[in-house]
């Protein structure tokens, strides 16, 4: 019954048929996977921890470690991996704070690199040489996306690969054949190229606070929301540190699209009322401080080259308190909202873009010396979407420019930043404090972030005609999780059959459907809830009256139009009419 649920829920992803274990062999040395649990009801639809531990014992007896990127929560306790697992949490869709590569990248290298210690030596291991067999092993959520930013960031700094022959080969191993690349989040695609010029200018990197100044939009439309967010807790936790109000916009040129004129359309304008509360700009504005540009022509002609809807506003956002982020990773954030009726707003697209003020500042190619300040600029099209997705909705803008600089708390006496290096071969490394295994961690502002109605309230009518409120489920599959597939260290299929394997002791109970029922997201609106009893019809009645039954109990055969698990030859003729229509609702 669990290995029918696990093949329903994994949906367009790849699956050995026997092994049942979503993995892939980047490298020899470098397993990707998607994140294991060890409880139910999650072990119930995911990788069960067990069946991995086994499977990576068999093959890599004790030379193997997990390195894991959850902030949402692992969903074991290290214990159950025998304690052998770094912690380097941050969270879902996003790049890493990059202080944590230069971590990230040792601690991997160490372990596969060790040297056979005095006493460790076997009869055919000498002291003094690198073991042999040695594996990592790296997982997030479905093993793509932070875990092939990280695979890739290996391959480029400690084996020498170019960014395209990582990305490449992580691709061929990790995704199905037409379903897209295998790192494709376009920030983390940012952070790859970071780690390049990284890795070719000494390994060093700068952490310094940032502090931004302006935001300049060209070709705005009308309902958008713009806020500026940052890392805390070590990168487990995403903050907002602000959110623009109609008092800190200024109006340069342009009306909305489609509109008649700026008097009719800028009360839907992310909450104005009326176009003489609004500050007007005496002259235009550049970026970099020249006089005089044509803003109304930039936007044009961006306009014209993405083909995107004409009209728009260029606008400049000037926080009216200083925004000063802890560390030199910035995310910018756009919602665009429109009203509805009763209560209810429509959010028509949702978009943000990470970078990084060290690299925007040429700090590698300047010894470490970055610039004070500087500008990083980027068009919708290239902005990242919905979930890990290419999805944002309709166009919000067309081209983003953000103004920033190192803050200096107290100009002239020196700026506060951290010098991080690589840590040297067999040096100590630091890892992270775990995020809570048992999950439930609020990990970030936008967490489960979608397009579709919302309530209206009170404290974000000086920004849009929305709130923030989350419409997703935080353990929902995700577009970005289609297509991963399993392979072996050559590339091929893994044919390991898990129940050939020597057994381990079982310390976990047999779950009851109830508890399936509770967690499970691809649970039908006829499934009980969470504490309900499960009804079921005894069929030794002719009165058809009703019973209690646990899953224990349960076969497909017991249900009406059930075929016998014996008599199954895949897992899609179990002739179940509404795991069948759940099955088509996951494909689509």
């Amino acid at each position: 019954m669990a290995s029918l649920l696990r093949q329903i829920v994994a949906g367009p992803r790849s699956r050995h048929p026997e092994a049942g274990l979503d993995l892939c062999y980047v490298t020899d040395q470098i397993i990707a996977t998607s994140g294991p649990s060890g409880t139910y009801p999650q072990r119930a639809y995911r990788n069960p921890l067990d069946q991995l531990v086994k499977f990576l014992d068999y093959k890599h007896k004790d030379n193997w470690a997990i390195w894991e990127f959850r902030a949402e929560g692992t969903g074991y306790p290290d214990e159950e991996v025998y304690g052998r697992i770094w912690h380097y949490p941050w969270p879902d869709h996003h790049p890493p704070p990059f202080r944590l590569v230069p971590m990230i990248m040792a601690g991997m290298r160490n372990w596969l690199q060790e040297e056979v210690r005095e006493g460790d030596a076997g009869e055919k291991e000498e002291k003094g040489k690198k073991r042999d067999g040695r594996v990592v092993v790296v997982h997030c959520k479905a093993g793509k996306g932070r875990s092939g930013t990280m695979a890739c960031s290996y391959l480029i700094s400690e084996c020498g690969w170019t960014p395209n022959e990582a990305l490449a080969r992580f691709t061929e191993r990790r995704m199905r054949p037409g379903f897209g690349q295998g790192v494709s989040i376009p920030s983390q695609l940012r952070w790859v190229s970071y780690v390049d010029r990284w890795t070719q200018h000494g390994k060093n990197y700068v952490e310094r606070q940032i502090e931004i100044m302006e935001v300049h939009v060209w070709g705005l439309r009308d309902g958008v929301k713009v806020q500026v967010e940052g890392f805390v807790d070590e990168g487990k936790t995403i903050k907002l540190f602000h959110v623009f109000t109609k008092k800190e916009r200024v109006i340069i040129e342009g009306n909305g699209p489609g509109s008649a004129g700026i008097k009719d359309k800028i009360s839907d304008m992310a909450g104005f009322q009326n176009e003489g509360k609004i500050p007007k700009a005496k002259t235009t504005m550049a970026i970099d401080g020249g006089s005089d540009p044509k803003i109304s022509n930039s936007s044009s002609t961006s306009v014209e080259s993405t083909g995107s809807e004409a009209g728009g506003t260029a606008v400049i956002f000037k926080p009216s308190t200083r925004v000063v982020l802890p560390t030199s990773d910035v995310n910018i954030d756009f919602e665009r909202r429109n009203k509805a009726s009763m209560g209810w707003t429509m959010v028509t697209a949702v978009a943000h873009v990470w970078f990084n003020a060290y690299f925007e500042g040429n700090g590698p190619e300047q010894s470490g010396n970055a610039d004070e300040n500087g500008v990083f600029e980027i068009e919708w099209d290239k902005m990242d979407g919905i979930k890990g997705s290419s999805r944002k909705g309709t166009r919000a803008f067309d081209r983003l420019a953000v103004v920033w600089k190192a803050y200096d708390p107290e100009p002239g006496r020196g700026r506060n930043s951290d010098v991080i290096r690589e840590p040297g071969v067999g040096s100590p490394v630091q890892q992270m404090r775990p995020a809570d295994w048992k999950g439930g961690n609020e990990t970030s502002p936008g967490l489960g972030k979608d397009l579709g109605l919302r309530t209206e309230t009170p404290a974000s009518a000086d920004v849009s005609k929305a709130s923030s409120m989350k419409s997703a489920d935080k353990d929902d599959q995700s577009d970005a999780e289609e297509g991963v597939k399993p392979s072996g260290p050559e590339g091929e299929e893994l044919d390991v059959d898990i129940d050939d394997l020597p057994q381990p002791t079982s310390n976990s109970s047999e779950p009851n459907m109830t508890d399936i029922n509770a967690g499970l997201d691809t649970a039908s609106s006829t499934t009980p809830q969470r504490d309900s009893e499960v009804p079921h019809t005894t069929q030794s009645t002719e009165s058809g009256s009703s019973g209690l039954i646990g899953v224990s109990a349960m076969h497909t055969s017991d249900l009406p139009g059930g075929v016998a698990e014996d008599q199954m030859k895949t897992a899609k003729t179990h002739g179940l009419g509404h795991l069948q229509a759940q099955k088509r609702t996951i494909d689509s």
